[in-house]
């Protein structure tokens, strides 16, 4: 469920892979740009290729496809390197500040998602323990969103385009495992007492 919650290793593939293709053949091809966009492209093709062929649904195809097409675009337009990552620095400031929000207005997103997965619906926000267990768990993701950024702006703005490469790559897939661990340690103990209550036994 957390899985679903949180983006999926779908998504950590999506955009992990053709960022790792993009800067592998952007430093052998000596800092090209176009030889290391059209590479990284061919592996979001090939992605997406696989995705039909596995019959996932086609929304989801299309969305891990429409990112890397529009770092790629971007970065071609702008004829800059460093800005086929904008648009995930981008991603990382509005989900940020989203979760932010949500966390301040009392409706944590992690809350809302997993209320929607696990068929709780909005009923959680009637329980303080776990109105504040989302919200602890949804600050495990702001601290995510804005770690990434605070690592990753410097080195864009320094146009430090392999350090970058290297920063989205490490803050992607090691940093997302180690947060939904972290987030599952969270609402674990939250999760085992209401099972426990449930089938009329004691909290352990």
């Amino acid at each position: 469920i957390l899985e679903r919650a949180i983006g999926g290793w779908r998504g950590m593939i999506d955009s992990g892979l053709p960022t790792v293709v993009f800067i592998s053949v952007y430093v052998i091809a000596s800092r090209q740009l176009q030889p290391a966009l059209i590479a990284a492209i061919v592996a979001g093709v090939l992605l997406a290729g696989y995705r039909l062929i596995r019959r996932q649904r086609l929304q989801q195809v299309l969305t891990g496809f429409l990112g890397l097409a529009i770092a790629a675009g971007f970065s071609a337009w702008t004829g800059q390197a460093e800005n086929f990552f904008l648009p995930g620095l981008i991603t990382n400031v509005a989900y940020g500040t989203a979760f932010v929000i949500s966390i301040l207005i009392r409706w944590p997103l992690l809350g809302v998602a997993m209320g929607y997965l696990t068929g709780d619906g909005t009923s959680w926000r009637a329980d303080r323990r776990l109105m504040r267990t989302y919200s602890a768990a949804s600050w495990v993701w702001v601290g995510v969103f804005f770690g990434r950024l605070l690592v990753q702006v410097p080195l864009y703005l320094a146009a430090a385009v392999e350090l970058l490469g290297v920063a989205r790559v490490v803050m992607g897939w090691p940093l997302f495992l180690a947060a939904a661990y972290v987030t599952y340690r969270v609402l674990s103990p939250v999760y085992q007492e209401r099972r426990a209550a449930t089938e009329g036994g004691s909290p352990s």
